[in-house]
């Protein structure tokens, strides 16, 4: 595995610290870290009919799957999420008539049923929006004339239109779910503050809090702003894009 990111494709990360524009903190559990680069990513993969080759595959801190570092013929270099089974040195393609291989990338409508696919556009020419963590894909299970019935990894079943482009294959680094931090310190490096539980905390603090003893959550478990937690669905029930959810996720 290639150490050393290219230095062309890497950009020093700014950490917010779960603050929004205000200073206030917005997303909670979120603290200091190391210094990281940022690996611009191609989720477009609008090189088309341009084959390049996999010169490398490296680990990056910004997200759970690996990335590979793709070399193509004009001296241009990117790098695209490593999918499971293409191996440095590998040949990799963008194009309308790519072959069905993992790592190539084409549009939906090209997609035999039954195929693993990630990087999935959401809207044409948008780029890489659904199923680009590590060890997931996504399955084609039904196409008509204009959409295709895909199976995320939620095991939600969605209508994509044909003409969204895709990458065939599942990401790699599928024991990523397995692994376990080890320790609190590891975890400070990543940015993770401690998460102290509610009913642990005053009343004033958390909704749970307070009580003599051991008291739990109550009849109904909430937020610390007070609204409905655990299993409540917060989906909008008229949102404009559920006519393109066949089957919910569970």
């Amino acid at each position: 595995m290639k150490n050393m990111p290219e230095k062309r494709l890497i950009t020093i990360l700014k950490k917010h610290s779960g603050r929004d524009q205000k200073g206030h903190v917005s997303v909670r559990h979120q603290g200091g870290r190391q210094k990281r680069y940022y690996r611009m990513m191609d989720f477009k993969r609008d090189k088309r009919d341009n084959e390049g080759k996999i010169i490398g595959i490296e680990y990056d801190p910004n997200r759970t799957a690996y990335i590979a570092l793709v070399a193509y013929k004009d001296g241009e270099r990117r790098y695209i999420l490593h999918p499971e089974g293409v191996k440095k040195g590998d040949a990799i393609i963008s194009s309308e008539n790519a072959p069905i291989r993992p790592g190539n990338a084409t549009v939906l409508k090209n997609i035999p049923l039954g195929t693993f696919i990630h990087n999935i556009e959401l809207y044409p020419s948008k780029g890489g929006q659904i199923a680009k963590s590590a060890g997931n894909y996504a399955v084609v299970i039904a196409k008509d004339d204009t959409y295709a019935d895909i199976r995320l990894p939620s095991k939600e079943v969605r209508k994509i239109m044909l003409d969204c482009w895709v990458t065939i294959g599942q990401i790699s680094n599928i024991g990523h779910k397995l692994e376990k931090i080890g320790k609190a310190g590891r975890a400070r490096l990543m940015g993770i503050r401690p998460t102290v539980r509610g009913v642990a905390q005053n009343p004033r603090s958390h909704p749970h809090g307070g009580g003599e003893g051991k008291t739990g959550e109550g009849m109904t478990p909430k937020t610390p702003w007070g609204k409905s937690a655990r299993g409540t669905r917060t989906r909008k029930r008229n949102k404009w894009s559920n006519k393109f959810i066949v089957k919910r996720r569970k």
